[in-house]
């Protein structure tokens, strides 16, 4: 057990013609779009702004604002436990990857960008709920996320992260609508003005458990910070373009998911604090249920309890105190 777990990488296009497969969490971003009489309009009509994004940030060379496109990949991460060959699906995230059609070239973006976990689902809407459950003050328990933060690093460990990937993940999160953000003077040309919360958060401690420090900055005629959680130096270790590649595949997903923050008619100011009830905002004509989404995340939740948590608790509890 100290050499870790097994891990089976799965690569699927996401596309027009995307159909979600049976072990993807229905409240994922790119799932959620792939759902109902809508879901090849709502999904052609992400990518289209997802390519017009791109090339707005990437202006030089590309006088005609149509040099590049995306293609993105959903990289499905099943875990096996017992070395039998029954995998639990890990983690979900997007690869993206960007088409130079002037150079003819396919150029390799970053992995990460979303974030898909059904553990994570069960400490948040199982664990955390049941811990607090008939309590006067809401608390976590000292060892919250310690499980799924050691698993994802045993997944950058593995042989399989490393024969698949060449650098470490990127996440991109919205900003939260508890915190306030101040924007301070540092500028990077592609990332744009660095903003700095006043307080940590749950979901900062949960990704620091999994390796991962947070910046916000809101790039370029973008009107909300985003929330950039990495490994290394944000700054140097990325290329402009795998940088434009996940603000342009992450800001489209928000501002259809949070168009009260990202899709707002005015720009955040110098003091910001997100509001989920901001009316002076405009709409994609991309269609989804959010009440559905966050319904759905209990059920989830309670999938991974039935079919990981459970059935492997003693091995698991054994792995994560021998883990180093």
């Amino acid at each position: 057990m100290s050499n870790g777990f097994s891990y089976t990488l799965k690569r699927v296009i996401f596309d027009e013609d995307y159909t979600p497969s049976d072990a993807t969490r229905v409240t994922t971003n790119f799932a959620n779009l792939a759902r109902g009489e809508q879901r090849k309009a709502n999904l052609r009509s992400a990518l289209r702004m997802i390519d017009r994004r791109f090339n707005a940030l990437a202006p030089w060379d590309n006088s005609r604002g149509d040099r590049y496109s995306l293609e993105l990949e959903i990289i499905s991460v099943d875990i096996d436990v017992e070395g039998n060959g029954h995998g639990f699906p890990s983690i979900e995230i997007l690869k993206t990857n960007i088409i130079d059609h002037k150079t003819n070239k396919r150029i390799e973006g970053i992995v990460g960008n979303n974030f898909s976990s059904y553990v994570r689902d069960y400490d948040f809407s199982v664990l955390l709920r049941e811990y607090n459950a008939g309590q006067k003050k809401f608390s976590i328990p000292d060892d919250f996320g310690e499980l799924h933060g050691k698993l994802f690093k045993d997944f950058l460990k593995s042989d399989t992260y490393k024969e698949n990937f060449s650098k470490l993940p990127v996440v991109c999160l919205s900003v939260s609508d508890t915190k306030t953000y101040h924007r301070t003077e540092n500028q990077h040309p592609v990332l744009g003005v660095e903003y700095t919360p006043n307080e940590t958060s749950l979901t900062e401690q949960y990704f620091r458990k999994m390796g991962f420090d947070v910046r916000y900055f809101m790039p370029p005629d973008s009107v909300a910070p985003l929330a950039f959680y990495f490994i290394g130096d944000l700054l140097t270790d990325y290329t402009n373009l795998e940088l434009i590649s996940t603000i342009s595949t992450m800001e489209t997903f928000q501002k259809i998911y949070r168009p009260e923050i990202y899709n707002a008619n005015s720009a955040a100011g110098y003091e910001y604090q997100p509001d989920l009830t901001h009316s002076d905002h405009s709409l994609t004509q991309v269609v989804y249920d959010r009440d559905e989404r966050s319904q759905l995340a209990i059920k989830q939740g309670k999938f991974a309890e039935e079919h990981f948590i459970k059935p492997y608790q003693k091995i698991l509890e054994q792995w994560s105190a021998d883990f180093a």
